[in-house]
């Protein structure tokens, strides 16, 4: 898998304005880009993306709340909190460019409402426009959960984003590869993550909107989505390039919602590469 390939990270940490310590990955040479994990994913997980910029930028992964060595989620949690995370992962780096994926990247584009930075790029980011996001199955993920059915809990999951790449089949086969995925070589880390989605869902909920307030996103933006992806993560992306006032949108034929982390890494890389050179200010940090 992409994201699990041997690749030589350097760890590191900073503490975010409320005190969480924040851990992050870093690979590479050159100006930094900070990358934001999505749900149910940590930072190890990209490194086939990190290794595929590592000769155009030291990439910073961060370990996001709930994850790793980095701090809880905590009783406040928010996408506020996330941005805050960001920004001190940025400042500690000198990064001046940002990849979001998923969830991360609907923390990039909350990160670009607040601070300037030089080029954004998000890959089918969680946002909600006009009830856009299918959120029904969280109460009963949530309820399932907590009674320790994991494997009840993940099916319920899967066949709710629709992410799996089965369409609408029967409960008993989306048990069925949540039984495996639960099982295989990442079931410890997606068993032990399913504890986050709840809080961050519940946040994609939260935000859900017109989409106008995307308008305040300044910074130059890619938004990124795949062919094979649910029509509600990619169909949002051009409502969003029509309010922001910089950025444009592109469907990638292929590729789906996991292209970043595990099944097209380098396409991706190459979509990040492309954008964001052009876009770095005159004064590269190192």
């Amino acid at each position: 898998m992409g994201g699990k390939q041997a690749i030589e990270w350097q760890n590191g940490a900073v503490t975010s304005g409320d005190g969480t310590v924040i851990a992050f990955l870093s690979h590479g040479r050159g100006p930094g880009l900070m990358v934001i994990p999505g749900n149910n994913r940590r930072a190890h997980h990209y490194g086939a993306l990190a290794r595929s910029l590592s000769d155009t930028y030291t990439v910073h992964v961060i370990e996001r709340r709930g994850r790793g060595r980095s701090g809880p989620q905590g009783p406040g949690y928010s996408v506020e909190a996330e941005v805050d995370d960001a920004i001190a992962v940025m400042e500690h780096t000198g990064s001046s460019l940002v990849f979001g994926h998923s969830y991360g990247g609907l923390v990039a584009l909350h990160l670009g409402l607040r601070k300037k930075v030089a080029a954004l790029v998000v890959y089918e980011p969680g946002v909600s426009i006009g009830g856009s996001f299918p959120a029904g199955w969280l109460p009963s993920f949530t309820h399932l959960l907590r009674e320790g059915r994991h494997v009840a809990a993940m099916a319920t999951f899967l066949k709710g984003t629709r992410l799996a790449p089965i369409g609408d089949a029967p409960m008993l086969v989306f048990r069925a590869l949540a039984f495996l995925l639960l099982r295989g070589t990442d079931g410890p880390d997606t068993r032990a993550l399913m504890a986050t989605t709840p809080a961050e869902i519940a946040e994609i909920v939260r935000l859900d909107s017109e989409g106008t307030r995307y308008a305040g996103v300044a910074p130059p933006t890619l938004l990124i989505g795949g062919e094979k992806s649910p029509a509600y993560l990619t169909g949002v992306l051009s409502r969003l390039a029509g309010v922001m006032p910089d950025a444009r949108h592109a469907i990638l034929d292929g590729l789906d919602h996991n292209a970043p982390d595990l099944n097209a890494p380098d396409r991706v890389a190459e979509q990040i590469r492309a954008f964001t050179q052009a876009r770095l200010p005159e004064e590269r940090p190192q």
